[in-house]
């Protein structure tokens, strides 16, 4: 969750790392800070709040005339202490000579604090951090080699952890170590580069390599040495990564949400060129046999998080309409505390957009160890979770910068829309007729989803109308439950708004108590469900507890006196219309975030990758 960066080499440390501290803003953060070394010393700032903040410090602090060689930086989401400056990092050892950044919980660290503590080490933070600073410190101090010491201290650690050291004695090298938490080494001509992920790197080096679990690299400005744990000098691939540096530059939108929305389009028509040819064809993935992937298989079990949890949701009802497998839908945090059923006849999909949701990783594992197949849809196929996959999909959405997801989510409907019917088309029951009409409505589906952007000014002038509201009402049946939380979502994080979905049927066994006039509600409202009658009976039922009413349908509602609003959408079957119904709910949070000046690209209290469980 927390973001880190590390550079060594001849060119201007400290505005280096500013500037890739700004690419990993989209992470989440609360505080920030930067380590400065040289041969006089290491200069440790930081500041609580945005990174304005800490450029603003180092400028009334920093020594301009001193020759600074490397440095490490540190954006850092509170998980052990309040956001402070007290608790940001980079940490220092209790000599000034050894300093640290961090991502990751140390799971252990109270019992190592106490022992620390008992040997005359002084603390002044409440972080996990501090102790693995004060270890490698103690552990220096017994064998005088800073590699040598972080090896026998990591050895002492149970947890994930990424890490970047620097030490004042050992100034030509920063050490990088990596344990279920994300790092990268960039490699550039006398000068290279370490960081939580890519973007961090864009416009710096395309030469990328790739720490897994248990490796450590020596980091020195004309060498990088990757060792694993035990020491055994590792020949690891150096990566070109080709990424443009508009992919994380607005490109002239206000924020990058618009940015991302309008994106939406053209990445759905290129998956569907990509995996289908024609609507008389075949779907085919690389790399994805569909016969042996579902082969012996009696179950489905889809595991995400967030977002891509309701995004799993919306493919349950896909596949078991389909395919007429039983499909199970288990929020990762969730999976990982309970007994499942998984087995050896059990396809096991993990849906993560970073591929470093450390609940969905750890879930993958234990279903893999169970003896499943496992599939994972990611938009990041160099991630950590892949590792665990003999069948990867790529999302291929690009990077995206807001935390609010919304291109990946889009990306990952796609995805697994054509992985249902690539799979019903393999059953030896289905007859492909049936399945030619859904096919080619996916043809059309980036024109209709241009449509809804093109026209969204009905859309902007609906949210700044019920922009002075604290509470929200999200109603759908069937398919479109889902479809309702995603939109319920995305107004809760971008607007803090207390926005709650609920399937329709529901509204009567309790959640109706809430409704009057300071209750608005959004339905969901495609007009060819089989529940569409029924959802009306159920917004007449809110209208009589005189709660204000929204319909975002694709029919010609002719009911002025039930809906105060309507947001109208392209015609669409109840299968497809999670695709499409869900751009016209990003739009909605959109604006009404946007009329009310909030900070939309970085919501309070959220990380884009939530890589801590």
């Amino acid at each position: 969750m927390c973001g880190i960066v590390g550079y060594i080499g001849n060119n201007a440390v400290d505005e280096i790392l500013l500037s890739g501290l700004k690419s990993l803003e989209y992470r989440g953060y609360d505080s920030a800070g930067i380590a400065l070394n040289d041969n006089q010393g290491i200069d440790v700032f930081r500041a609580k709040g945005k990174l304005q903040n800490l450029t603003e410090v180092i400028k009334a602090k920093h020594i301009s005339n001193r020759q600074v060689s490397q440095g490490i930086g540190h954006i850092r989401w509170a998980t052990h202490g309040e956001a402070s400056i007290e608790n940001a990092h980079p940490h220092l050892s209790n000599d000034g000579k050894l300093v640290l950044v961090h991502n990751g919980i140390i799971e252990n660290y109270k019992e190592l604090k106490d022992e620390l503590i008992k040997q005359g080490y002084h603390f002044f933070s409440q972080t996990d951090t501090e102790t693995i600073v004060h270890l490698i410190d103690r552990e220096y101090k017994r064998v005088s080699s800073l590699e040598q010491a972080v090896i026998r201290a990591i050895s002492m650690l149970k947890g994930a952890f990424a890490l970047c050291i620097m030490h004042h004695d050992e100034a030509d090298k920063i050490i990088a170590v990596r344990k279920n938490a994300p790092l990268i080494i960039g490699v550039g001509k006398n000068e290279n580069f370490i960081a939580s992920d890519i973007p961090a790197l864009i416009g710096k080096t395309q030469a990328i390599i790739h720490l897994e679990d248990n490796e450590l690299a020596i980091v020195k400005k004309d060498s990088v040495v990757v060792k694993s744990f035990d020491g055994k000098i590792l020949n690891k691939p150096v990566e070109t990564v080709n990424i443009a540096q508009d992919a994380i530059s607005k490109q002239g939108y206000k924020h990058f949400m618009i940015k991302e929305i309008n994106e939406q389009p053209q990445i759905v028509r290129k998956m569907i060129s990509t995996h289908m040819s024609s609507p008389q064809q075949s779907i085919r993935f690389e790399n994805i046999d569909i016969e042996e992937l579902i082969e012996n298989i009696d179950k489905i079990e889809i595991i995400a998080c967030g977002t891509s949890l309701h995004a799993a949701q919306v493919a349950q009802y896909m596949i078991e309409d389909l395919c007429n497998i039983n499909v199970t839908v288990e929020a990762a945090s969730e999976y990982i505390c309970k007994k499942h059923l998984t087995n050896n006849k059990t396809l096991s999909i993990g849906i993560s957009q970073s591929g470093e949701t450390a609940d969905t990783i750890t879930a993958i594992k234990q279903a893999k160890e169970k003896g499943a197949k496992i599939l994972i849809l990611t938009n990041r196929p160099d991630s950590s979770i892949v590792r665990y996959a003999k069948y990867v999909l790529p999302l291929n959405a690009g990077i995206e910068v807001s935390v609010a997801a919304t291109k990946s989510y889009t990306a990952q409907l796609t995805a697994l829309c054509l992985l249902s019917l690539a799979m019903a088309e393999k059953q030896k029951n289905t007859n492909p007729e049936q399945l030619l009409p859904i096919k080619q409505e996916l043809l059309m589906l980036p024109t209709k989803i241009e449509e809804v952007i093109y026209s969204s000014t009905t859309i902007k002038k609906c949210a700044e109308k019920y922009n002075g509201y604290k509470n929200f009402f999200y109603l759908a049946r069937g398919i479109n439950i889902a479809t309702a939380q995603e939109g319920a979502l995305k107004l809760k994080e971008i607007s803090y708004i207390n926005a709650n979905s609920y399937a329709a049927g529901e509204l009567k066994h309790g959640p109706i108590a809430l409704l009057d006039n300071n209750m608005p509600i959004l339905a969901l409202l495609p007009q060819h469900s089989k529940t569409f009658e029924k959802m009306l009976s159920n917004c007449e039922e809110a209208r009589a507890r005189h709660a204000h009413l929204i319909a975002m349908t694709n029919s010609e509602i002719n009911k002025k006196e039930l809906f105060d609003d309507t947001i109208n959408v392209p015609e669409i079957s109840e299968f497809l219309s999670p695709l499409l119904f869900s751009v016209p709910l990003q739009l909605f949070a959109y604006y009404f975030a946007d009329s009310l000046n909030l900070d939309i690209d970085q919501p309070r209290n959220l990380a884009k990758s939530v890589t801590v469980e």
